[in-house]
């Protein structure tokens, strides 16, 4: 792991920080009591999982992973993957994906890569998630590495820059890959777009020439599908409130969504993970300035993650129920729709405000990766 002082407002946890931050954690009495509720082990015994760890790798085979796949064995019905095959052991890749769950994208992911005997990644978190100091800690053990938020227009460049600096520092030590969302945030409403500002940012390091600056980063765009999103009522009432008025989030709703979307119920769970984008490039370079280049990567990156996310039956339900249309009648059954419409009925009506609004905000969130298919013509 790189360990250039000039990161270290942004850098996992080294060296003596490790067993310092696992003592904290350890006695860290709300994390020991969510986690012990969350996995149904007991708080001595997490603390004794912990003991005696000192080095991020530890912390990740002994603790975090184990973890992970508790709680994955837990609230899903099952995770599966295609593309692994793409991804050499030994050579490190930057993964750029949908950003559904703040914690368990990257943590699912790593699960995958572990099992192929591949590099972990090293995961890009909001500084606005760092609600306290045991989710510090935790993060930053897990080798999370911080994207400063909120920072005055003039000092956005330069964190930038350092991020850019970082990532393609990490992967040429070709000792950890790197996962970072397509956007700013998770998608709240189902509509996955990559960020022109991230590719911006990715190309500030680096050679100059387009091609050879992103072949340097083996981008792997990566599509990510969960049957049931664990926090699709809270982003129905943080997209409805702003519909209404102004939406302030307060580290108490961070919080509860990083908790619901560990412990939630998920249903099944797809990974569809790319090849390297690495030939498209010269076609790419064809274009006129780096700015049609940037926006015709990002296209690019779209497709691939438009292209591959796994439509399950709640989302061709959802795209008939929000658009009152039988199209898609042959992807579900009158059971898989009934038990769509009484979950989101139970989920719905515990919030507060227009029903008709909160119906439709709600099955956007389902019925937008078909919209995405339709226009890409995968699905008919």
């Amino acid at each position: 792991m790189t360990s250039d002082s000039q990161f270290n407002s942004i850098r996992p946890y080294m060296g003596e920080e490790i067993p310092a931050a696992v003592e904290r954690l350890s006695q860290a009495e709300e994390f020991l009591a969510l986690f012990s509720q969350m996995t149904r082990i007991d708080k001595t015994k997490i603390q004794e999982q912990l003991k005696g760890i000192t080095t991020r790798k530890e912390f990740q085979e002994r603790f975090f992973g184990p973890t992970m796949k508790r709680l994955i064995a837990g609230t899903t019905d099952g995770v599966t993957a295609t593309g692994l095959e793409y991804i050499e052991p030994g050579k490190s890749y930057l993964f750029v994906s949908n950003h559904r769950d703040i914690i368990l994208d990257s943590a699912i992911l790593n699960v995958l890569l572990s099992e192929r005997g591949c590099h972990y990644c090293e995961a890009a978190i909001g500084s606005n998630l760092l609600i306290n100091k045991w989710v510090t800690d935790l993060v930053k053990l897990d080798a999370c590495f911080i994207i400063e938020r909120g920072l005055p227009v003039r000092d956005m460049i330069t964190s930038a820059n350092m991020r850019s600096h970082y990532l393609r520092d990490v992967i040429h030590e070709n000792e950890d890959s790197v996962w970072i969302a397509q956007k700013e945030g998770r998608t709240k409403n189902g509509d996955d777009r990559t960020q022109h500002s991230l590719l911006k940012m990715f190309r500030m390091s680096g050679p100059k020439d387009f091609v050879e600056n992103f072949r340097e980063l083996r981008v792997v765009p990566v599509s990510i599908s969960y049957e049931w999103e664990p926090c699709d009522d809270l982003k129905t009432d943080e997209l409805y409130q702003k519909t209404v008025g102004e939406y302030i989030k307060t580290p108490a709703a961070d919080m509860r969504s990083m908790q619901q979307g560990l412990s939630g119920y998920k249903g099944r769970v797809h990974f569809a993970i790319t090849p390297p984008i690495d030939h498209e490039l010269e076609e790419i370079d064809a274009k006129d300035n780096n700015g049609d280049r940037i926006a015709e990567l990002a296209t690019l990156i779209d497709s691939r993650i438009q292209g591959n996310f796994k439509l399950w039956e709640n989302n061709y339900v959802a795209y008939d129920l929000l658009h009152g249309t039988n199209k898609f009648t042959s992807k579900y059954s009158e059971k898989e729709k009934d038990n769509f419409i009484r979950v989101m009925t139970e989920k719905l009506d515990k919030l507060e405000g227009n029903r008709s609004v909160l119906n439709n905000i709600f099955l956007e969130i389902y019925a937008n990766p078909v919209k995405n298919a339709l226009e890409r013509h995968i699905c008919e």
